[in-house]
Order: structure tokens, then C-alpha cells, then sequence
């Protein structure tokens, strides 16, 4: 996987998080630096393990669907990406999650990494390096949580909305691309 391709997958991933963090800063009175850096640690951290989680259990299925390995991958990034263009277009701008507990803030972050875990999934048919697609997905996801949590209050969740289906077609996009370069380039 090239590194541009890894950037993509790395900001598509994260974008559901990114949404999440823009509605819960919006949702606060004044976010502090601090809450934010532990907002984008908390889901850099979830963000980076689903991958690790999903591409083992793709590693035990894969001596299965060698065959298909290419169909699977465009599947499933398919799916996910098409999922995140559905929640762009139905999420209520009144949806944004509003508790600030640690564990609140956990299961959120969890929520926005079960696509990474499919996406971890779809990795394990392809030569690539895990580690570093799990730490790109961590790093950006940390990033755009934490700048989300900050730009919470300026943007309100329909930028939220807006990066999450752009997030979408790019998982679309790669998966289709996954696709091409197994079908005709060989």
C-alpha cells in the first residue's frame, strides 16, 4: 500500500470520530485543550486497535478465501464506506453525544472504530503493514478528535456530517481501487 493510499484509509477512518468530536464540542459550554487531547487519545488509541483486531481475525480466515481475498476487500470497504454516506445524510443535527464521562466517552470511541475493525478485516488479504496502518489510523484519528473537540463550538456537527461522507466515497473509492488493481493489473 502507498503511502497516499495509507493517508486516505488513515482520515477515512477517522472522520467518524472526527464527526463525533465536532457534536460533542459543540455541545459544550467552552472546551479546554485538555478535554480535547484526551478526546483524541481515547479514540486514537480505539481507533488503532480495532485494525489490529480485525486484521487477525482476517488472518485465521484467509487461508479460506484466497481466492476471493480481492472481492472481500472491495466488500467490505464497500460496505463501510456506503454505511458512512448513509449516517452523513441521516444523522440529526441534534444527535451529538452530550455526556462527558470517561466510559460515555469510550463507548462513543468504540462506536466510530467497529468500520476500522471491517477495514482491519479487508487489510489481512492484502501485503501490507499492519503496524503502520494501525499507527497512521491512530495518529490521524487522535488528531482530527482532538481539532474536532476544538472546532466543536465554530462548526457545529453539519461539518461533522459533511467529513464523514466524504470519508465514506474515499472507502469506496479504495475499495474499488483494491478491486482494479486485482482484476486487470494482475
Amino acid at each position: 500500500m502507498t503511502p497516499v493510499a495509507i493517508a486516505i484509509l488513515a482520515i477515512s477512518m477517522s472522520v467518524d470520530a472526527f464527526a463525533a468530536a465536532i457534536g460533542r464540542g459543540a455541545s459544550l459550554e467552552r472546551v479546554r485543550l485538555g478535554e480535547a487531547m484526551r478526546t483524541g487519545i481515547v479514540f486514537g488509541v480505539i481507533e488503532a486497535i480495532t485494525p489490529l483486531i480485525g486484521w487477525g481475525a482476517g488472518l485465521l480466515a484467509a487461508g479460506y478465501i484466497t481466492a476471493v481475498d480481492h472481492w472481500v476487500a472491495f466488500t467490505l470497504l464497500g460496505l463501510v464506506g456506503g454505511r458512512m454516506l448513509m449516517e452523513a445524510c441521516r444523522r440529526d443535527e441534534e444527535a451529538a453525544p452530550s455526556a462527558r464521562s470517561f466510559w460515555m466517552l469510550c463507548v462513543t470511541a468504540l462506536g466510530t472504530s467497529i468500520d476500522a475493525m471491517a477495514v482491519g478485516v479487508s487489510l489481512a488479504f492484502l501485503e501490507v503493514n499492519i503496524w503502520i496502518i494501525a499507527g497512521a489510523i491512530g495518529f490521524a484519528t487522535f488528531c482530527m478528535a482532538t481539532g474536532g473537540m476544538l472546532a466543536g463550538r465554530l462548526l457545529g456537527s453539519r461539518m461533522g456530517r459533511i467529513a464523514e461522507a466524504i470519508g465514506g466515497v474515499a472507502l469506496i473509492l479504495l475499495g474499488c481501487s483494491i478491486l482494479y488493481e486485482h482484476l486487470m493489473v494482475g
